[in-house]
């Protein structure tokens, strides 16, 4: 298990981070997604500590808080030092009827994390990060909530998640103007069957050196093998139940196809295909897991030791491969001649 920095930062993370979506659901959405309690989760928790992984996300709004009290009973349960963990956690959705009990306000997020270091059973969090964009919101506002947590120590570090490209630019920009505590890291979507972020923000992310978390990376068990073209998943499953996030399911079979070739020829799974495809992007910094079993996070943990070929990640990349939109094929057409120079200079 590789361990990187987060963004510009000196903190040092796992390349797989166990996500904890599934813990703590009883019915509707989060009953879909997961349903384990204290002392399954506790078992998956205490699994991936073993295999290296020292970063868990979580979030406030995850099975209505449960998420964050499982997590933080478990580590409490494990004695795992708080040196050894980097935990992260988000704030945004609604936790509550109220008008103000929703978006990234000052007072949504300075009441968030008392919420969230109550349920998380922690003195501070290392990783905190803004959910979702507020419309509603001024970002300024926003990034200056954020860096007083900082400031206070109730938060190390800040992130940001589903966000464009401009928005994070933005609130950089201020973050620098005034002195504040930046984005260190996005959390966001990102698939060997969906690399919508290739177009603007994993340039941005390079540009700006920003770390990118990548949530649902099998894409909601879409590319967990269990699915084909003409394969129907078994009853129960994610997707059949809950068929979220979004994908061209065309472009999916085909990089399906494509990566089950693969794992037949490595003996590995189809799962570890994708993971490792991903590990392979070198703006990722971090992969989250998730989990209902322990054979489920054993197979994605084995996915750390599949080293795809250059000829396999030729094969993916053109199966998968976005097609052009303006401006980003007259980038690549009046760009040609300086990127040539480039090359050439490097010789």
């Amino acid at each position: 298990m590789r361990h990187v920095p987060l963004g510009r930062t000196g903190l040092f993370v796992s390349e797989l981070c166990l996500g904890t979506m599934t813990f703590g659901g009883s019915e509707g959405m989060w009953g879909a997604i997961g349903k384990l309690q204290q002392s399954d989760a506790e078992r998956l928790v205490g699994q991936a500590l073993d295999a290296g992984i020292n970063f868990i996300d979580t979030a406030d709004v995850y099975a209505g808080g449960a998420s964050e009290q499982i997590t933080g009973q478990a580590l409490r349960n494990l004695k795992v030092a708080r040196d050894q963990v980097v935990v992260a956690t988000k704030v945004f959705g609604e936790t509550g009827p109220g008008a103000n009990m929703r978006g990234a306000t000052r007072s949504h997020i300075l009441d968030g994390v008392k919420a969230s270091l109550k349920r998380l059973q922690l003195e501070h969090i290392d990783l905190y990060q803004i959910h979702g964009f507020d419309p509603a919101t001024p970002i300024e506002e926003t990034v200056r909530a954020l860096d007083q947590l900082v400031r206070h120590g109730h938060v190390r570090y800040v992130g940001v998640s589903n966000w464009a490209a401009w928005q994070i630019v933005k609130a950089l920009g201020i973050s620098e103007r005034l002195g504040l505590a930046r984005f260190e890291s996005l959390q966001a979507y990102y698939t060997v069957a969906g690399r919508d972020l290739e177009r603007e923000l994993i340039p941005m992310l390079r540009s700006e050196g920003v770390g990118l978390m990548v949530w649902s990376p099998l894409a909601g068990g879409l590319l967990s093998g269990k699915y084909g073209r003409a394969q129907q998943a078994e009853a129960g499953s994610r997707r059949v139940s809950f068929d979220f996030p979004p994908v061209n399911k065309d472009r999916a079979w085909d990089v399906v196809d494509v990566m089950r070739e693969i794992a037949q020829a490595r003996g590995c799974t189809v799962p570890q295909v994708a993971l490792a495809w991903l590990l392979h992007q070198p703006q990722v910094t971090s992969v989250i897991v998730g989990a209902k079993k322990p054979e489920q996070l054993a197979d994605n943990i084995g996915a750390t030791q599949v080293r795809l070929e250059a000829g396999e990640m030729e094969k993916l990349d053109a199966v998968s491969k976005l097609p052009g939109e303006y401006p980003g094929w007259m980038f690549e057409r009046q760009g040609e001649a300086r990127r040539k120079q480039l090359r050439d200079a490097a010789r």
